[in-house]
């Protein structure tokens, strides 16, 4: 078994706070058809650069039954503006429409095989993964980008259609973990796509 979440997997559950002074389980977005989850951050640039074509992302589907919950999973021990304090200062300034949780302990972000940040998880009405991996295929420059294979996976799913890219490969910072070099990784971590 890989590092990432497999497709058809079940997403794990998780109880983590937000920004908005709740804590928040996958039973609160129950009555969604579909679940984004994506592990983001506040610093990095591929985060920064995509962040508004995410947010049009959000807009586009929420009629769909589609809801988008971002995680930061960064250390703040070795990225101090990665903390919660930062994290709600985002939120207050961006109003980006998502809820945003912090997962200090990193245990989510092992749960799904967190790879970088963004990394998309797209879920279907049995909380079954349909879609892992990036949102553009440039991230960090969205204007450069050719692809958008988030948009294009939940536009087949709310059609009714299977997803007919189900992987790539999320392209932007590593996950920053506590205590770890800023470039490491789990030793089973690796691309979910072979390339070429």
């Amino acid at each position: 078994m890989g590092f990432t979440l497999e497709l058809g997997s079940s997403a794990p559950d998780f109880h983590l706070p937000a920004t908005d002074g709740r804590t928040y389980s996958l039973a609160d977005f129950a009555a969604m058809d579909f679940l984004v989850v994506f592990f983001t951050c506040n610093h990095c640039p591929y985060v920064i650069g995509s962040d508004e074509t995410t947010r049009k992302t959000a807009a586009r589907y929420a009629a769909d039954g589609v809801r988008f919950v971002g995680i930061n999973a960064n250390s703040a021990e070795d990225h101090p503006e990665d903390d919660f304090v930062g994290m709600i200062a985002r939120m207050k300034s961006r109003k980006f429409p998502w809820v945003y949780l912090r997962d200090e302990s990193q245990e989510v972000a092992l749960a799904y095989g967190a790879l970088r940040t963004p990394h998309f998880y797209l879920f279907d009405r049995k909380r079954r993964l349909i879609y892992t991996g990036r949102g553009l295929d440039n991230p960090r420059e969205p204007q450069k980008s050719t692809t958008d294979d988030l948009d294009r996976a939940l536009r087949e799913a709310v059609a009714g259609k299977a997803v007919s890219v189900p992987l790539t490969n999320p392209i932007g910072c590593n996950v920053k973990w506590t205590g770890k070099d800023a470039l490491w990784m789990p030793a089973e971590a690796c691309d979910l796509v072979p390339r070429a």
